[in-house]
């Protein structure tokens, strides 16, 4: 048996939910989806169906129902089966000819008794009944038509999606966003009656809007699942205002505390909110050849962690732009192919050149199993190279569906290195290094006006200048790198300038990419005139500042730069490659930034990092997956800044 872990935590949950598929129709939101994707693949669920007109389809009101000859379906749901979810439940089966409905929630009953608004000691005394999912039940009947019909309302954990054996992601939670210091004047609207907050360190559970607190209680639910399966008792750790609430409730969780009870082994659950440190996350600091794969090739439909990989480089098309979407895309999820994701697991933990060279091993061992006409060459590999022993499987069709993961996993690497945007990465690192340098010897006024000649309008720029998106990329970095500063008279007036040119640009767009729509709230250039161009601008400001200012109730972790002397350039150090190191630093005394949250009074009478057993570091947002002990996983997608 398997030792416990994400991995084996996945693939039990879809176990589960593929033993109720057989012969049915399956709809899928988009967020389980992503977890099949990554854990199992959809071939095993195709499979475990086992009906030539396999029939899949996306969760959403529009969906189409079953016909009179497909009588069964499964629901395989990510969130609480309440509101605009029942809803659509409703409206697909009514619609349809179903006579056996399963429906598979990620949450577990006891969050959709909090949902119902069901008082704790109520909750308490209906343990070990259903009483939501059976009235659900019933419902399904009636929708069906007839109530002796067959209904079947679960819990599967589906809580993750395993890139690799120690990082795991939730992309149910992708939009779980750590708060900003203006979210406290959002939060203090709602309390007119009550006192009000001043900063973040105030924010409690007591304070949040009923949607977070439940969205939050539903990730909680989860990664008490995932504690069940690893069977430990975990103590929670956090650093940051959000991260605080979140390690509470997985404190005091009800379900949790019963667990804990019978637990064997233990754990350390460290929360960590990204917003601290948003530099790495923009940064081009890594030398990671999948940093730059994710960075530069377009997002796979529907995914928040994964790419389209062009294939038509293996089919008879030609290159060309029509030819692009004839072809299925290809990814970098290889769950059912052992050789394809040990070449991923080495390209996420090795630098550039080595991961390269990987690629290039990897395709030379498959040529010569399959006795290809190989030509080796040694010294730099280069895209012609790898594309030349790619196409060495392209007339052979036993050959090419024995690698089919490994020639995604190659030409996602071609496609990355030639690609125009990989040209510019350079450009980003020489402007980022310099940022540093001038951080420490400038202020930040100084700093704006360096950035301001490269605020330039469609109409003026060329492939080595800055898009928007790019120049947004740059300001995120500068403000979370410096964090706290002065402001000044300079500082507004450099912030001035950078605001109208970026509003400029913003309005000289011909077209508006789906990231500008939503900062501008514009669908069309046409509609964005300057007003609400610098409308727009003036917000994201505003943010910038609270970015900046992420770290001013830290008292231990206030920076992430790293001042240069005579010897040493000045550098950014990793917000946490700082907690990791404090944590297994047996001579620093207790950090005063890693707030232990306790689940009772055994719990408040310890002290110290005795406490630190297994270490699993979590984040509220964006995280970096290497050199992190034992195991890593995320609320939102993999990013690209992969490395230390």
């Amino acid at each position: 048996m398997s030792t416990p872990g994400v991995l084996t935590f996945t693939q039990q949950a879809w176990e589960q939910v593929l033993a109720k598929v057989k012969r049915a129709v399956v709809y899928l939101d988009a967020a389980c989806a992503e977890s099949l994707h990554w854990g199992c693949g959809s071939s095993r669920l195709l499979e475990a169906v086992g009906n030539s007109a396999c029939y899949l389809r996306e969760f959403e009101p529009a969906a189409v129902g079953g016909g009179a000859e497909q009588p069964k379906a499964v629901f395989v749901l990510s969130c609480l089966l309440k509101g605009r979810t029942v809803e659509t439940l409703r409206d697909i089966i009514c619609r349809s000819h179903f006579q056996y409905c399963v429906v598979v929630t990620a949450v577990n009953h006891a969050v959709h008794l909090t949902a119902n608004h069901v008082p704790p000691a109520a909750a308490a005394e209906l343990e070990g009944q259903q009483p939501v999912f059976e009235q659900l039940e019933e419902k399904l009947c009636e929708w069906m038509g007839n109530m002796n019909y067959t209904a079947e309302v679960l819990h599967v954990p589906l809580l993750l999606a395993c890139a690799a054996p120690h990082l795991a992601l939730t992309p149910a939670f992708a939009s779980l966003f750590p708060l900003l210091p203006q979210d406290v004047h959002i939060l203090n609207r709602a309390r007119s009656d009550k006192r009000r907050l001043g900063n973040l360190a105030e924010v409690d559970a007591t304070t949040l809007t009923p949607e977070l607190l439940l969205t939050i209680r539903c990730l909680v639910s989860g990664l008490s699942s995932l504690c069940e399966h690893l069977g430990v008792r975990e103590e929670c750790f956090a650093v940051g205002s959000l991260s605080r609430i979140i390690a509470a409730d997985l404190a005091n969780f009800a379900p949790a505390k019963n667990r804990r009870k019978t637990a064997t082994g233990r754990a350390s659950v460290v929360f960590v909110d990204r917003t601290l440190d948003l530099t790495g996350a923009v940064g081009h600091h890594g030398d990671n050849l999948v940093e730059k794969i994710l960075s530069v090739l377009p997002q796979l439909p529907g995914h928040t962690n994964d790419v389209m990989v062009n294939m038509v480089e293996l089919t008879a098309l030609q290159a060309e732009e029509e030819n692009q979407n004839m072809v299925a895309p290809g990814c970098l999820a290889q769950s059912n192919d052992p050789a394809a994701k040990a070449l991923w697991e080495a390209l996420l933990n090795t630098k550039h050149k080595e991961a390269v060279m990987e690629v290039r091993r990897h395709l030379v061992e498959a040529a010569s199993r399959e006795n290809l006409p190989i030509k080796m060459s040694m010294g730099r590999v280069t895209p012609g190279q790898l594309t030349s022993y790619i196409h060495l499987f392209k007339n052979n069709l036993k050959a090419l569906g024995n690698h089919c993961g490994l020639l995604q996993l190659g030409l996602a690497t071609v496609q990355t290195l030639k690609h125009p945007q990989t040209a510019k990465w350079d450009n980003f690192l020489a402007f980022e290094r310099l940022l540093l340098q001038s951080i420490g010897e400038s202020t930040m006024s100084v700093v704006l006006n360096q950035l301001l000649p490269m605020i330039k309008p469609s109409n003026q720029r060329t492939n080595d200048d800055y898009s928007p998106e790019e120049l947004l990329v740059l300001l995120i970095y500068i403000y979370s790198v410096s964090g706290e500063f002065s402001v000044d008279k300079d500082l507004g007036e450099g912030e001035e300038k950078v605001k109208k040119a970026l509003a400029r640009v913003f309005c000289e767009e011909s077209e508006l990419s789906p990231l500008l729509q939503k900062i501008t709230g514009c669908d069309s250039s046409i509609n964005l005139t300057f007003h609400k161009s610098r409308r727009a601008v003036d917000e994201l400001f505003t943010s910038l500042r609270d970015i900046a200012g992420a770290r001013n109730l830290m008292k231990q972790f206030k920076s992430v730069y790293v001042p240069g002397n005579h010897t040493h350039q000045a550098s950014y150090k990793p917000l946490l490659k700082q907690v990791v190191e404090e944590i297994f630093n047996p001579e620093r005394p207790d950090p005063v930034d890693i707030e232990h949250m306790s689940s009772g009074l055994t719990d408040l009478l310890k002290t110290g990092f005795s406490m630190f057993m297994k270490v699993i570091v979590l984040s509220t947002r964006l995280l970096k997956p290497t050199s992190i002990p034992e195991l890593l996983f995320t609320t939102d997608r993999l990013h690209p800044d992969l490395g230390f």
